[in-house]
């Protein structure tokens, strides 16, 4: 039986869109976080799959969305890239349509493969927060956390003893 409404997103990418619930939906503190520091490129991918992987998985995993346990699912996209992408290099080479023996002008069959794994991917790019819709929903950290003169947000962040 499937569940109903959204599919939740994950806290790492509920924290880098910021508190849109406005304090009425509280993050899942206990959320389980896997590990990261084992995440590697699969090596059954496609040539071109593996070149997406090496593009985006380092930001991926800086974000903390890309672990242990999403190496299936971020293969999965890329390999869909990949095809995706082989399909698209097929149709530009080639064209969108031919003619049988017998006269009929009809479709490759790349546009419906192209077409699949477009979808794919659009997807996977959802889950990971890869879509432009998703990533206008992030608010990243501009990794300067002691650019904060205030003193109150200081000790809020458990810098009370610098505070003077």
């Amino acid at each position: 039986m499937a569940t109903r409404g959204r599919k939740p997103l994950p806290t790492a990418l509920k924290e880098l869109e910021g508190d849109r619930g406005k304090g009425r939906r509280p993050l899942n503190k206990d959320e389980p976080t896997p590990p990261q520091d084992n995440v590697k490129c699969p090596a059954w991918l496609m040539p071109e799959a593996k070149k997406e992987w090496k593009r985006l998985a380092p930001s991926l995993i800086a974000m903390g969305v890309l672990t242990e346990h999403d190496m299936e699912a971020f293969a999965g996209y890329c390999q869909a890239y990949a095809r995706w992408r082989e399909a698209e290099e097929f149709l530009s080479q080639h064209g969108t349509i031919f003619k049988t023996p017998s006269g009929y002008v009809q479709q490759v069959p790349q546009v419906s493969i192209a077409m699949q794994n477009l979808k794919i991917m659009q997807s996977f790019c959802a889950e990971f927060g890869l879509t432009p819709a998703s990533r206008a929903r992030l608010y990243a950290n501009s990794g300067d956390s002691a650019a904060s003169d205030d003193p109150m947000e200081s000790v809020l962040k458990g810098g009370w003893q610098d505070v003077q």
